[in-house]
C-alpha cells in the first residue's frame, strides 16, 4: 500500500552554516565593536547575548538574515523576549522547533479527512504519515496540505509504493 510520511525537519548543516556566517558577520561589523555581541549555538536553540538590547536584537535580524539567504525557513524558529542579564546586558533565546505537535497533527490529520480521499492518516510520534490505495490519492492529499497553511514548516518524505 502507497504512504508517505508528512514531517517538519530543520536541516540542521544549513543552520550551522548560516549560524557560522552570522558569527562572523557580527565579529567584522563596525557596529557590533566593543558591544560584546555573541552567538551561542546548541541542538535545541540560539542565544544571542549583547551589552544592550538594540545590539541584541540587531544581531537576530543578522542570524534570521542569514538563515533566510540559505533557504531555510523562519518558521522553525520561535525567537523569545529579549531579557535582561545580571551584567546590564540583553539575552534573546531562539528556539529551535523540530517535529509535529500533536494539536498541528490532529489538524493535519483533520484537514485531510475534510478533503474527503480515499487516504488514511495517523500520528506517529513527530509525524504524520498517509496511506492509501493508489499513488494519485496520496499525491492529492499532498496538494490539500500544500493548500492549508497549519503554522509550521512541513516536507513530505519516504514516498512508498
Amino acid at each position: 500500500m502507497p504512504s508517505f510520511d508528512v514531517v517538519s525537519k530543520v536541516q540542521q548543516n544549513e543552520v550551522d552554516n548560516a549560524f557560522n556566517q552570522a558569527e562572523r558577520e557580527i565579529v567584522q561589523r563596525f557596529d557590533f565593536k566593543d558591544t560584546q555581541t555573541e552567538l551561542e549555538r546548541t541542538p535545541e536553540a540560539v542565544t544571542i547575548r549583547s551589552t544592550s538590547e538594540d545590539r541584541a536584537k540587531a544581531a537576530l535580524v543578522v542570524l534570521q538574515d542569514k538563515l533566510v539567504k540559505r533557504k531555510v525557513s523562519l518558521r522553525f524558529f520561535d525567537p523569545g523576549k529579549p531579557e535582561k542579564t545580571s551584567k546590564g546586558g540583553a539575552r534573546i533565546v531562539v528556539k529551535i522547533k523540530e517535529g509535529i505537535e500533536v494539536e498541528k497533527a490532529r489538524a493535519i490529520v483533520q484537514a485531510i479527512k475534510d478533503a474527503k480521499l480515499k487516504v488514511q492518516a495517523g500520528i506517529q510520534e513527530g509525524q504524520v504519515r498517509v496511506t492509501g490505495k493508489n499513488r494519485d490519492d496520496l499525491q492529492q492529499a499532498i496538494q490539500a496540505l500544500r493548500a492549508r497553511d497549519f503554522g509550521i514548516e512541513l516536507q513530505f518524505v519516504n514516498m512508498r509504493d
